[in-house]
């Protein structure tokens, strides 16, 4: 069974207690679709200020919608285009002030103003991006980037 956690201390500390959840949401199981929904339904619910948490898993060249927490989005998306398809080219995270800035931005919910995506790799290949977006310019900073990339180094893991 899951319990809210009230996150209310320190940062560092709250990404830290995220992601001892995360493991222990995952660890023993081996379906990815279902960690990949837990994972964004545990995101969505310790991050404030954001408007869409998923993934976005690399097939065939492009990535494919999958599991999220949000509005509707985009299914497809090019590889090297728009922030995601851009972080999953490079395989390195992307954060982004002011995604209307970002040359290519591919804009699936209108009122996101900043993202943050982080590649998810398998075995040193791409299996994905994990992909957040927030109504607030500038929401994310390197506490967010340093705590959602462990958060995602634990979940490649278990893929």
């Amino acid at each position: 069974m899951f319990n809210v956690e009230m996150y209310q201390g320190k940062k560092e500390k709250n990404y830290e207690l995220v992601q001892k959840q995360l493991f222990a949401l995952i660890e023993d199981e081996t379906n990815w679709v279902a960690n990949l929904s837990n994972a964004a339904a545990l995101l969505n619910q310790f991050l404030d200020e954001i408007n869409w948490v998923g993934f976005y898993l690399y097939e065939e060249g492009q990535l494919i919608l999958g599991p999220f927490q949000g509005l509707p989005a985009c299914v497809r998306i090019p590889m090297g285009k728009g922030v995601c398809g851009t972080s999953a080219a490079t395989e390195k995270t992307l954060r982004i002030e002011d995604v209307h800035q970002f040359p290519g931005h591919i804009a699936c919910d209108t009122a996101s103003r900043s993202e943050i995506v982080i590649p998810l790799m398998k075995d040193g290949k791409l299996f994905g991006v994990l992909d957040i977006d927030s109504p607030v310019t500038d929401r994310f900073d390197e506490i967010d980037q340093q705590g959602l990339e462990k958060f995602a180094e634990i979940l490649s893991k278990q893929l």
